[in-house]
């Protein structure tokens, strides 16, 4: 568990460093800061060699997931992220007595004492579900080739484009919603609120049906639509099972 919960913080922990801080000097700071600190908590909470391996497992991502979603090896590496995640949580579950951390560990819950190696997996996971959500959701776009909207003065260049470019006006909230989304069903899915749940995510299709139902004959907006909101729902779902397994095993 521990294994999963320090990659996970190690892939959002740079994937925010790296939309959010601009100047590059910075980022790099930031993200060899992030580097210490989890090799710090690991050697406290005898997870040093986890701690390494999630500092390479944050090295590889940044190589192969590039913020822009134009790099060759597409959503595999966040498929391979899961694979990882998913076998140390199943074969490797809380450990009883996690260092020096663990010695003077104590966060109570409403359903009793969290454990350290549980803690870090939830903050993992939310950490995950923010930024490196919306990156393997414009990686699987890309490897789609599906038509997407283009920001204002950018430029979009992976996949196919399947109908001339727009440049977006307004407000840009689908980079705030789409966490915010995740985040709002793995809440729900851990609290067990399904009906809720069904009823926020076809909310977001009523709220959506005007620009859809002016697609044209090619289907590219709702192509769109499907594409991005269910990949973001996988992985949202992924990471609350991933959670409650860790947590429960």
């Amino acid at each position: 568990m521990i294994v999963a919960g320090l990659a996970l913080l190690a892939v959002g922990g740079a994937d925010l460093a790296r939309r959010f801080i601009l100047a590059r000097g910075a980022r790099i700071a930031v993200l060899l800061a992030l580097a210490v600190v989890l090799i710090a908590v690991g050697a406290l909470s005898d997870a040093i060699i986890p701690a390494v391996c999630a500092v390479a497992i944050g090295g590889v991502w940044i190589r192969l997931m590039p913020l822009d979603a134009t790099g060759r090896a597409s959503f595999w590496p966040a498929v391979l992220l899961a694979v990882v995640a998913a076998s140390t949580t199943a074969l490797l579950p809380a450990r009883p007595a996690p260092g020096l951390i663990g010695a003077a560990w104590h966060l109570p819950s409403p359903e009793g004492e969290i454990g350290f190696d549980a803690a870090v997996l939830a903050l993992g996971v939310l950490v995950f579900v923010a930024e490196s959500g919306n990156l393997v959701v414009r990686a699987a776009l890309d490897r789609e080739g599906t038509w997407r909207p283009v920001e204002a003065g950018g430029r979009y260049r992976g996949g196919q484009l399947r109908q001339p470019q727009q440049v977006a006006t307004g407000f840009q909230g689908g980079r705030l919603i789409g966490p915010l989304e995740r985040l709002l069903v793995v809440a729900l899915t851990l609290a067990g609120a399904y009906s809720l749940l069904a009823a926020v995510l076809a909310a977001k299709g009523i709220v959506r049906f005007p620009e859809i139902s002016k697609d044209g004959e090619t289907g590219a907006r709702a192509e769109y639509f499907l594409v991005g909101s269910l990949v973001s729902w996988v992985v949202a779902l992924g990471a609350a099972f991933l959670l409650w397994w860790g947590v429960h095993s």
